[in-house]
């Protein structure tokens, strides 16, 4: 129906819901446009969008395991991300130089002494932490005009080379051990930039510290703050030397064993040798026991006065014991001896079942990078499936509980006649 052909109520109040409609939608959409700002806006703070970040770099021997975004932590915090892994050239003295950028607020925390560790865990996951500076110049320093300064790390090393092998010249005689000398060579470095900041600091934003780092930059342009990486070996690495370690205590072990048989035999040789000891004295006591019985009178007569008849009964007694005490003792030696055999061949067994599960694990890992996210995956989509299944026309009465079957009553007819 045209508009024209409406009542003029009707016309008003048709204008009435188109006003409330368009405010509807307009608050809906500035609604939605605040939420996406929203959102940027926290991703960006996640991410410190909005904060200064340094180039740092490293150089490592092995890159894997990294990869463009990588974590990057310092005192157990994620504080900048991996920017670029660039392959050296064959005369350097590490293969791979790994670049990266480190927040605002935590590049104080880097100083000269920092190092990169490479952290690994049982899956092969690597990460890089930087040690926070204990002595020497940070690498990066606020002036008194608020000017954000980097440490140009070339200068100060070549510092650091002439003081240290000035203290070695004027420390030959003395007892100053290697420790001592690079102590007071790092303090004299310190002192020496703190008196010039202006010769060993550069601006930040005019050295483009905050820009991408630049491989191909003269060794006294660069725009990033090199970091020495400390030579932490791999968890694969650590286990197979403690395999080898257990491989090699393995013949002293059996070594161990053999001595410790040799001396259970000596010790069967002296129980055999007491027994037989024992069974040649039981004549002399049968001997002695006729002797006191010969011994009639028992008021004063040398056979009671010597030996009493209820201590010869006392002494076959205890000799009768201490007999079945060596014997136990000779089977409790026979006994430990098979037991320690029988640990010595399972402990052996243990250690090669113990290589052979750490060699597979390694293997599963290596070949399969992505299993447990591969497994997870797949989990997810057979359950999407089965639901997907239980909502279909055609199986959803499969999928449905069936009621309990009730036991049929019994018949109150009577039973027939015969």
């Amino acid at each position: 129906m045209p508009l024209q052909d409406l009542t003029p109520e009707l016309r008003t109040r048709l204008s009435r819901v188109e006003r409330t409609v368009g405010w509807f939608v307009i608050v809906a959409t500035v609604i939605l446009l605040g939420g996406f700002a929203y959102y940027l806006y926290a991703t960006a703070q996640s991410r410190g969008w909005f904060v200064t970040k340094i180039n740092y770099a490293t150089s490592l021997d092995n890159a894997s395991g990294f990869k463009v975004g990588n974590p990057v932590k310092l005192m157990g915090f994620d504080v900048g991300e991996i920017s670029q892994i660039i392959l050296r050239s064959p005369e350097n003295a590490r293969g791979i130089t790994i670049y990266f950028s480190v927040r605002e607020r935590f590049y104080d925390y880097i100083w000269y002494d920092s190092h990169v560790r490479v952290v690994s865990d049982l899956l092969g996951n690597r990460y890089l932490e930087v040690t926070k500076g204990q002595i020497g110049p940070p690498s990066v320093i606020t002036n008194h005009d608020g000017k954000l300064l980097a440490l140009n790390r070339y200068l100060a090393w070549e510092s650091y080379k002439s003081i240290t092998n000035e203290l070695i010249t004027n420390a030959a005689g003395k007892s100053l051990s290697a420790d001592a000398i690079l102590l007071e060579a790092t303090n004299e470095l310190k002192a020496l930039i703190t008196n010039h900041i202006d010769n060993y600091y550069t601006n930040v934003f005019s050295a483009k510290y905050t820009k991408p780092a630049n491989p191909d930059s003269p060794i006294r342009a660069r725009n990033y703050f090199y970091i020495p990486a400390l030579d932490t070996p791999a968890l694969e690495d650590r286990l197979n030397a403690v395999a080898h370690q257990v491989e090699v205590a393995l013949p002293n072990i059996l070594g161990l064993t053999n001595q410790l048989a040799a001396v259970l035999s000596n010790a069967n040789n002296a129980v055999l040798r007491l027994d037989n000891a024992l069974a040649e004295t039981d004549p002399i006591l049968t001997n002695l026991t006729i002797v006191t019985g010969n011994l009639r009178d028992p008021n004063g007569s040398l056979g009671n006065w010597l030996i009493p008849t209820n201590l010869a009964v006392q002494l076959r007694q205890t000799l009768q014991s201490a007999t079945v005490a060596l014997q136990s003792a000779h089977t409790t030696l026979d006994d430990s001896d098979t037991n320690i055999t029988m640990l010595a061949v399972d402990l052996d067994k243990t250690l090669q079942h113990l290589s052979d599960l750490t060699s597979n694990l390694s293997w599963q890992v290596q070949m399969n990078t992505n299993l447990i996210g591969e497994i997870s995956t797949t989990i997810v989509h057979t359950d999407g499936l089965i639901q997907g299944l239980k909502r279909h026309w055609l199986l959803r009465s499969a999928f449905k509980n069936k009621p309990a079957k009730h036991p049929a009553k019994a018949s109150s007819d009577p039973p027939p006649k015969p």
